[in-house]
């Protein structure tokens, strides 16, 4: 990738995604800046300090929802490339205060197109988009239907069945506050290329976590309470929707697919960045006791009588013609075979240290949620994205963080 020399700059550079965005490009030797909101981040980003790279990026004050603050930081730096990674991204904070999560994504990423308008130099722009925006994927008509038993409508109604792997001309369904932002912008970002001629590029980024991840997300509420367990800190984990199947990827895949989009993707053009393949919230948290330790036997639910033997038992068929890893859990799910809901109170984990309980939290259910999603990583890979980091990686490396800093 062509980033050596290259001035690179970073909205969001304190993040989660972003500290490690910006550890990548150094290695490849591009003069990193990036704008920080010192009300959120501090004048020391912690992510940054922690990779050790404080000193090795400039930082600019500023504010998505100050034009102005924009553009100084732009002529200040005159970027090659910006990434565009700050926003409100938490989906369950979004429906607490959606209005505030569509000023700071959707007139964030106006004044940051705005401020790009009026400078000389315009750099090229990868804005990171979501697959929260392609929100309900229709699997068969029995899913359609049970899913229209509970909520309202369908738009648009499905035209094909399966909807997966979800690849970029899947329809537009947001299913939170934070979805529908998120839409917006990835809309706004196109248009300002087919309009002003501003070349962005539009990544679509499936669930990607590490070590690091903000406390807020699924996979960090599971570690840490895991890692609690281990610690003799908790006797229980509490967690809302279990049933859940999301495409895990690690941070770094993800980063490293930015990079590539920005250096090699067509101006204009969206792409999907994604593992391809699809795993239960179950079986992360069973996968996190099984690195902390716990060997799982079974499972059973507390009520009712739900019971999975051998949980994590890898299974080897297929599934919508893709061959990837999943559990025994996974494909009882997927099959529509099991489901663990708030009615069951929880599940009991049958280990060779015990039993272990993980609770139902009525206030951890969204009021609407995805329930399947899965990667179309072809045309990303046609650029040579690779994905390197197994979902066992991830899990590993959250759950021993957490221990290590507990």
């Amino acid at each position: 990738m062509s980033y050596k020399n290259k001035r690179v700059f970073i909205t969001g550079i304190g993040g989660f995604v972003g500290s490690y965005l910006a550890k990548e490009l150094i290695k490849k030797g591009a003069n990193v800046s990036g704008l920080i909101n010192v009300k959120f981040d501090g004048k020391e980003p912690k992510n940054l300090k922690e990779k050790h790279i404080l000193k090795k990026v400039k930082l600019i004050e500023g504010d998505l929802l100050d034009r102005e603050s924009l553009i100084k930081a732009l002529k200040k730096t005159k970027p090659d490339y910006i990434f565009h990674l700050a926003a409100q991204s938490s989906v369950f904070k979004s429906f607490i205060n959606p209005v505030e999560t569509f000023e700071i994504n959707v007139k964030g990423t106006g004044n940051l197109l705005e401020s790009v308008r009026t400078i000389d130099k315009k750099p090229r722009i990868l804005f990171t988009g979501t697959s929260e925006e392609y929100g309900f994927i229709a699997i068969d008509h029995k899913q359609v239907s049970r899913y229209l038993n509970l909520h309202k409508t369908i738009f648009p109604l499905p035209e094909r069945y399966p909807e997966i792997p979800v690849n970029e001309s899947n329809p537009f369904r947001p299913m939170s506050p934070y979805a529908v932002s998120k839409t917006a912008c990835d809309l706004m970002i196109r248009d300002y290329y087919n309009s002003f001629g501003i070349t962005t590029i539009v990544a679509r980024a499936f669930n990607h976590e590490g070590k690091g991840r903000g406390p807020n997300f699924v996979t960090s509420v599971i570690t840490s309470q895991v890692a609690n367990l281990f610690l003799g800190k908790a006797d229980s984990i509490k967690i809302g929707n279990v049933n859940a199947l999301r495409d895990w990827s690690h941070v770094l895949d993800v980063v490293k697919g930015y990079m590539l989009l920005l250096d090699k993707g067509n101006p204009g053009e969206v792409y999907n960045i994604g593992s391809g393949r699809t795993n239960s919230v179950l079986t992360y948290i069973l996968i996190a006791l099984e690195t902390a330790g716990y060997k799982v036997l079974s499972i059973h639910s507390m009520k009712s009588n739900k019971t999975i033997d051998s949980p994590l038992e890898k299974d080897k068929g297929s599934m919508f013609g893709l061959r990837f890893y999943r559990t025994k859990t996974d494909k009882l799910i997927m099959d529509g075979k099991v489901e663990f809901t708030i009615d069951d109170k929880g599940i009991i984990v049958d280990t060779d240290k015990g039993k272990v309980k993980i609770v139902f939290d009525k206030e951890r259910f969204r009021p609407s949620d995805i329930p399947l999603i899965i990667c179309d990583n072809s045309k990303i890979k046609k650029l040579g994205f690779k994905v390197k980091h197994s979902l066992r990686d991830i899990i590993e490396e959250q759950v021993k963080f957490y221990i290590k800093n507990g």
